[in-house]
């Protein structure tokens, strides 16, 4: 008896010990697993922002230095005055002007036309309903370049998400409304939108950057200078100025300066939307 109850504690004991041992070599394992895939999104990170700081760099150097070494090499003196000249010497504020209007509007054209058709495919009971939606939503297989069609009613794109959305929603919410006699209208405006925040913010941000870098149905429907968008002007401006690499990457840093305010501005809107649109189904 004496002996077995000397053998207990130490059976005891190496059990915890073997406890202790597993514990820390899983920590080590997850230690070693995020590290591992830290070092995998750094280097993702680098290979994606380094055009960007070639372009940057090329934006800020003289017309003089941009052959004179690598084009990772640092100016001798960094300078603005590409900046300045494209701004004052071209119609660039024109073309910002004309982009933010164009893009205000079709995000304004979307948000108001895919909430009123996405909801007439998520609570409405019409004749055809689910195979007019399954079309419509065929389109998206259509490249935008053979209908030349602006979906500033609606895209398929935002109808659908729109409408994932909604049925989400619960409908005793809107039968509770309408034994109170509250008609399609109200319902849609006092209880669907203000529940729907979060993806018309999604929708917004998606077709706020979408219209901003369009390019192909702006090119056709403008023919002066003072119509054109960004895009648009930048192709007529490396058309002509081609060979002035740091104006063009300064242009591009021009174009591309809003969308990088929009982002650090709605950062949280921006992640939560992928997660919100990754778990619509």
């Amino acid at each position: 008896m004496a002996s077995l109850n000397i053998e207990l504690p130490v059976r005891q004991n190496e059990n915890q010990q073997q406890k202790r041992a597993w514990g820390k070599s899983k920590k080590a394992q997850r230690l070693f697993g995020k590290t591992i895939w830290y070092v995998v999104l750094v280097i993702g990170a680098i290979i994606s922002l380094f055009p960007y700081y070639l372009a940057f760099l090329t934006s800020v150097k003289p017309a003089n230095q941009i052959f004179a070494g690598a084009p990772w090499s640092l100016p001798t003196a960094f300078t603005l005055n590409n900046y300045v000249s494209v701004m004052t010497q071209y119609n660039f504020p024109g073309y910002i002007v004309q982009t933010l209007i164009y893009a205000v509007v079709s995000t304004l054209g979307q948000l108001f036309f895919s909430t009123f058709a996405a909801y007439a495919f998520a609570r409405m009971r019409f004749p055809g309903r689910d195979i007019l939606f399954w079309l419509y939503l065929a389109t998206m297989m259509v490249p935008n370049i053979v209908t030349i069609v602006p979906f500033i009613l609606g895209t398929p794109y935002g109808i659908f998400l729109m409408r994932q959305f909604f049925r989400t929603i619960p409908a005793d919410l809107e039968n509770s409304a309408r034994i109170d006699g509250a008609g399609t209208f109200r319902i849609l405006t006092r209880i669907i939108l203000p529940l729907s925040r979060p993806i018309l913010g999604t929708l917004a941000i998606i077709t706020f950057v979408q219209q901003w870098n369009n390019f192909l149905w702006p090119l056709i429907i403008t023919n002066t200078d003072n119509m054109r968008v960004l895009t648009v002007g930048i192709s007529a401006f490396q058309s002509s100025f081609g060979a002035a690499w740091n104006l063009m990457m300064a242009a591009t840093f021009i174009a591309l300066g809003p969308l990088l305010l929009l982002f650090f501005i709605f950062q949280k809107h921006i992640v939560r939307s992928i997660h919100l649109g990754a778990g619509l189904k």
